[in-house]
């Protein structure tokens, strides 16, 4: 039998995940939290062998719970559970050596399906988070590229680009140049529409 605490802010999706989880025949929910500290001191009291954790819960976060569950070495494996694809919590979190990341809007079968995939030891990462993050930090086009990006969004051409940023019109025409190669692309419709896919401009 796999025993699991579950820590969540929210009482009502704390029960009903609680409640999930239970309908499994080989999983067992013994206990769960809705603040940080509570967490914290009873999975070191418990030893469960998952801790489910959300970020964000008053007293201590799910990162920071993740964190001292490291530093004392408990024998656990973790996931967090959360509702915040930012990179910085991501980052943190990785840094921890959390088992997996999950975003709530998850389906219930890809819960269960994690747990079983970090019991035997696999790292699970949300797709669309670690493509987010990815696509985030892979921006290969200089300020001064983006700066033109973002007056070819304005419908400029490579003359009026020229005039408001006092370079010459080959001069921008290269960076232009740059830019389809950097993006992979052949027009600047094309261009545009990758960097706004990416949240580069």
């Amino acid at each position: 039998m796999t025993t699991i605490y579950l820590a969540e802010d929210q009482e009502m999706l704390n029960s009903a995940l609680s409640a999930l989880l239970d309908l499994e025949d080989d999983l067992q929910v013994i206990g769960t939290a809705t603040d940080g500290e509570t967490a914290l001191k009873q999975i070191i009291d418990l030893k469960p062998n998952i801790a489910i954790l959300d970020i964000e819960m008053p007293k201590l976060t799910g990162l920071e719970i993740a964190k001292q569950l490291r530093i004392i070495k408990q024998d656990i494996k973790i996931i967090i559970l959360t509702t915040f694809a930012q990179a910085s919590y991501f980052e943190q979190a990785v840094s921890s050596r959390v088992n997996a990341y999950l975003l709530k809007d998850s389906p219930t079968d890809d819960l269960i399906e994690t747990i079983q995939n970090v019991l035997e030891g696999k790292t699970i990462f949300a797709p669309e988070l670690v493509t987010n993050i990815i696509s985030s930090e892979k921006n290969p086009l200089t300020k001064r590229e983006i700066d033109i990006l973002k007056e070819i969004n304005l419908g400029l051409s490579s003359q009026e680009i020229a005039q408001k940023v006092f370079l010459s019109d080959g001069t921008v025409r290269n960076y232009i140049s740059s830019i389809f190669s950097k993006t992979g692309t052949h027009s600047r419709i094309e261009a545009l529409n990758i960097a706004r896919k990416n949240k580069w401009i």
